[in-house]
């Protein structure tokens, strides 16, 4: 087949994205449901009309003190609510913050294996250990002492190329790629 129909076969095909991959193997069911609920009530909570409306709440129930002579009644019906929210809201907001995080570790990872000569082996980075976080932290911390320094005095102090490409080994403990010591 010539390189020409090659490329009008590739024009006519619809390029497959990662989150069409995503979409054809997630079958909706109530996680998906969850999901979509959390981010909606989590958009809804965090608006200034929500706001608005709890610190009404809070006015009134502060307002109707008196009336009720500021009894325990009074004071656990504010407690128990406000408990049975925060309660409920917790979960809505770890499920979205959850997502996001997800997302941005997605989209990162993507920016990485894109990237021509980034360390493709910091695309997990997220799953080391605070341990081998720490130690990365301090790699990339004398990266850019040594780049600093490099800016400052003109010229490139020996050994930079060799830390900014510090060969990343495996972790015995768990399998995990870290920076080599």
């Amino acid at each position: 087949m010539s390189e020409k129909k090659q490329a009008e076969r590739r024009m006519k095909r619809p390029s497959l994205k990662a989150t069409d991959i995503a979409r054809e193997v997630t079958a909706p069911g109530w996680r998906a449901w969850f999901a979509d609920f959390a981010k909606k009530s989590s958009t809804a909570v965090g608006s200034p009309a929500m706001f608005l409306a709890a610190l009404a709440i809070v006015l009134i129930w502060g307002g109707t003190g008196p009336m009720f002579g500021f009894s325990n009644t009074w004071q656990l019906i504010i407690n128990t609510g406000t408990t049975i929210v925060t309660f409920l809201m917790v979960f809505l907001i770890q499920t979205t913050q959850n997502r996001d995080a997800k997302a941005i570790h997605f989209k990162l990872d993507e920016l990485i294996h894109a990237v021509h000569g980034a360390h493709e082996e910091l695309i997990d980075v997220e799953d080391l250990s605070d341990e081998e976080l720490d130690e990365l932290a301090e790699h990339y911390h004398r990266v850019r002492e040594e780049r600093a320094g490099s800016r400052a005095g003109g010229t490139t102090p020996p050994g930079l190329a060799e830390a900014h490409s510090v060969p990343l080994s495996k972790n015995k403990r768990n399998g995990k790629r870290k920076p080599a010591a």
